[in-house]
């Protein structure tokens, strides 16, 4: 329903780096917002070890948020983006993340979600304020608590675990979820595999698609072999 899509991302095979970006403040400004974190990640030398490349990583996600804050700023405007970041070092994985854009994992049929949304009703929820049967037609679902650029500080989230043979991940923002829900995401993801991200582009399309939607895959055939796939509208 978006003339101009504010997601971004980007995917670095031989960096073992995948990100998703959800922009937010207007067409023009939630499109510079994501663009700035895609070229902020895209521009760093990832080293090698799980440890280091997640500071490279975040290090970069805290330079674009004082770009992004700053040019709000300047500007007089109200502008940021979301972001989720998968990075992977042979048998070990991380993932980083501010805001409400999402990393699942498919093991075994079963569809985990590895991030938890930093939104105000999530924050309810954690404080025993609402129940999580709520959230869903809660008036402030959309409304976040953290994000990059809002403010000039930020606190990156980050998990790591180890990936296992089969695994595989989605990186995707709230156009995905917001629209389809996790079980028929969890079937088709388990029926298309690497190639379900049209599948899940043409679902949330079909199911209004109120928000710009992205989503990127990575399977792990081995834990040192990896295969990729995205899409976005």
């Amino acid at each position: 329903m978006r003339k101009q899509n504010e997601d971004g991302h980007f995917a670095d095979l031989g960096n073992g780096v995948w990100m998703v970006a959800d922009g937010m403040g207007g067409h023009t400004n939630g499109k510079l917002a994501s663009e700035a974190l895609v070229a902020a990640v895209g521009a760093v030398r990832v080293p090698e070890t799980l440890d280091a490349a997640c500071d490279v990583v975040a290090n970069a996600i805290h330079s674009a948020n004082t770009a992004i804050f700053g040019h709000a700023q300047e500007a007089g405007v109200q502008m940021g983006s979301t972001v989720v970041a998968l990075v992977v070092r042979g048998e070990e994985f991380a993932v980083l993340w501010a805001g409400d854009s999402r990393a699942y994992l498919l093991r075994d049929g079963q569809l985990i979600q590895l991030t938890r949304d930093h939104t105000q009703v999530q924050e309810m929820v954690d404080r025993g304020l609402l129940d999580q049967a709520d959230v869903e037609d809660h008036p402030m679902k959309h409304v976040l608590s953290r994000a990059v650029g809002v403010q000039d500080t930020l606190e990156i989230d980050a998990i790591r675990d180890y990936a296992q043979t089969r695994d595989l991940f989605l990186l995707c923002s709230d156009g995905l979820y917001g629209v389809v829900e996790e079980a028929e995401i969890a079937r088709m993801l388990g029926e298309h595999g690497i190639a379900a991200g049209d599948a899940l582009i043409a679902a949330s399309l079909a199911g209004g698609a109120p928000d710009n939607v992205t989503v990127a895959l990575v399977s792990v055939n081995e834990p040192t072999l990896l295969v990729v796939n995205g899409a976005s509208s």
